[in-house]
């Protein structure tokens, strides 16, 4: 003979397991920055998703790219032409900057890491806006964009600096 008591009892343990896990999403979901490395606990925001190709994204002065160390890359910058926000690895369209992973020389690598210190200090100096470039991706899948504040180019500064060139004028050497 079947108990009554017994079903309303496993039916309220379901309800209060169900409860139990929503909390504990909640609390995982709310302490997950902090568990996942030291990019993901400074503060970020965009007023809207990147969308490759389609139309503009501006990030906020809440936006902070550290250097890309080793593991998962979310908001960081690569080198001077190539910074991942929000989990999409952006190339700077415009321009070219001396390469730090394969570098031809040791002025090419000295001159590169200046490229990737100064677009660091670039992208952290206030609001950017990302327009889309004459193509959605380069041959390497990274979202092409043309990144500028207020209307300037960033490459443009980094040009200006002597930290890069402008794209399509062909490789200088850097050595």
């Amino acid at each position: 003979m079947a108990r009554p008591y017994l079903a309303h009892s496993s039916r309220r343990d379901g309800t209060r397991t169900f409860a139990l896990a929503i909390v504990l999403a909640a609390l995982v979901g709310w302490n997950m920055p902090g568990w996942i490395g030291p990019e993901s606990t400074v503060p970020m925001g965009l007023s809207g998703p990147i969308r490759v190709g389609t139309i503009a994204a501006t990030a906020t002065s809440a936006t902070y790219f550290p250097i890309c160390g080793h593991g998962q890359r979310v908001t960081c910058v690569v080198d001077g032409d190539t910074f991942w926000l929000q989990g999409q690895k952006i190339r700077v369209a415009d321009i070219d900057t001396p390469e730090i992973a394969s570098p031809r020389c040791d002025a090419e690598l000295q001159l590169g890491q200046r490229a990737k210190q100064r677009m660091q200090q670039l992208l952290n100096a206030g609001p950017i806006a990302l327009e889309p470039a004459d193509r959605a991706t380069d041959r390497y899948g990274r979202a092409l964009f043309r990144v500028t504040r207020n209307g300037e180019s960033l490459g443009g500064t980094l040009v200006g600096e002597g930290l890069a060139v402008w794209y399509g004028n062909g490789k200088p050497d850097w050595c």
